[in-house]
């Protein structure tokens, strides 16, 4: 299934799934217009404090397609792909070509871990095309001490940004940021809708281009084309297949929803932090901004890096009843434990409301076709669909 022609037919689209599918093009032009760039990893670094100062966040990603010279030579070989691969192009100079500098939030463990290699890799090799990297250290536990604890690291970060534009950010401006980014939330929730219910308008792979293009571009230019996308999907025809949530390892390209859909299934939500869960929850704009901020960013979706088990099982349940699927299907890439320590009691809450599910465990960078999980992927599809294959063959 994955882009269907409709889409392809709206403009609006075409220009998100251009920034999706040639991101690295698109942020030379803008530093090229004179935009200041700050790369993020993590999926907890406060766009809003960015946006006030005047930067465009763009999200550090990776490349299937990369040597990993430069990462075999730093890191163990315990790093997940998806790190790795964005290592190699952080120590490979790409990211000093395109951004200022990079903003690391503590968002999983192995990204600390980066930060501390990246912060010696400027003290051992000072000529090593590397940006300057920043440390946000959150604390992830919603209690009121931590909530001031958070409140000081938020702080903190607007003293170092002020630092590098060399005045102070006054409130108004980060309240105004905030409500840049409210209004791209709300316009990919608004569209996000159009997944999920009897009648999908819209499949996963497209989805994944809509919401992962905001990671890149401008919000107020990507807001204005997701509300034209939104009105030119009620003519899209309605996606047809068992509808799976997905959770598990962040997807940063279109991959393995491609695959899914091929064997007839549509993902209506996930999980992840290129996805449904980038979109959760607004900066309440009448709140003093750094208490807001801190809100948002520690009251949304629970992440499996950073949540107890009960919450995440909690935080699953309902987040696949909200979105009506049929099916989870769970993802992990190898060297990526912390998600998987949660699947057990996941799974068994699944099945006390009905749902099935599968896990794919140990994953690289994408599903490898002589690996027999594509069979598996069209066992667990023609399971939902009550045993028919993909020929409409009961089977």
């Amino acid at each position: 299934m994955a882009i269907r022609d409709k889409a392809l037919q709206s403009e609006a689209f075409n220009q998100l799934k251009h920034v999706y599918d040639n991101r690295d093009s698109y942020l030379k032009t803008c530093r090229e217009k004179g935009r200041k760039l700050i790369a993020t990893m993590g999926c907890d670094v406060p766009d809003e404090i960015l946006i006030a100062a005047g930067y465009l966040p763009v999200r550090v990603y990776g490349d299937i397609e990369n040597d990993l010279k430069d990462a075999d030579q730093y890191l163990e070989y315990s790093f997940d792909p998806v790190i790795r691969s964005q290592f190699q192009r952080i120590v490979d100079g790409t990211y000093h070509e395109l951004c200022e500098r990079i903003v690391i939030s503590n968002s999983t463990d192995a990204l600390i871990r980066i930060y501390f290699y990246l912060r010696e890799i400027h003290n051992i090799e000072p000529n090593k095309k590397v940006p300057p990297v920043y440390f946000i250290d959150w604390l992830f536990t919603r209690t009121r001490m931590h909530q001031v604890r958070n409140e000081g690291t938020v702080e903190r970060f607007i003293e170092e940004v002020e630092g590098w534009i060399g005045r102070e950010l006054q409130p108004e401006e980060i309240i105004k940021a905030s409500e840049i980014c409210n209004n791209n939330r709300r316009a990919l929730r608004e569209f996000s809708k159009l997944r999920k219910g009897q009648f999908s308008k819209i499949n996963g792979s497209e989805a994944l281009v809509v919401i992962g293009s905001a990671l890149f571009m401008d919000k107020e230019e990507h807001t204005k084309l997701v509300k034209q996308v939104i009105e030119d999907a009620d003519k899209w025809d309605v996606v047809e297949g068992p509808k799976i949530f997905m959770t598990g390892s962040v997807q940063e390209n279109t991959t393995l929803y491609d695959l899914i859909e091929e064997v007839g299934a549509v993902i209506v939500s996930e999980d992840h932090d290129w996805g449904d869960r980038h979109i959760d929850r607004d900066v309440d704009t009448k709140m003093d901004p750094v208490k807001a901020i801190v809100d948002r960013y520690m009251l949304r979706m629970f992440s499996s890096k950073k949540a107890f088990v009960s919450q995440r099982v909690e935080s699953l349940v309902k987040a696949v009843e909200e979105s009506e699927a049929e099916g989870v299907l769970f993802y992990f890439r190898i060297y990526e434990d912390s998600p998987s320590w949660d699947y057990p009691e996941q799974k068994a809450a699944l099945r006390t409301i009905g749902k099935e599910e599968v896990c794919f465990e140990k994953q690289g960078l994408s599903i490898q076709e002589d690996s027999g999980d594509k069979d598996r992927m069209i066992k667990f599809v023609n399971d939902l669909k009550g045993g028919v294959n993909n020929e409409g063959k009961s089977g």
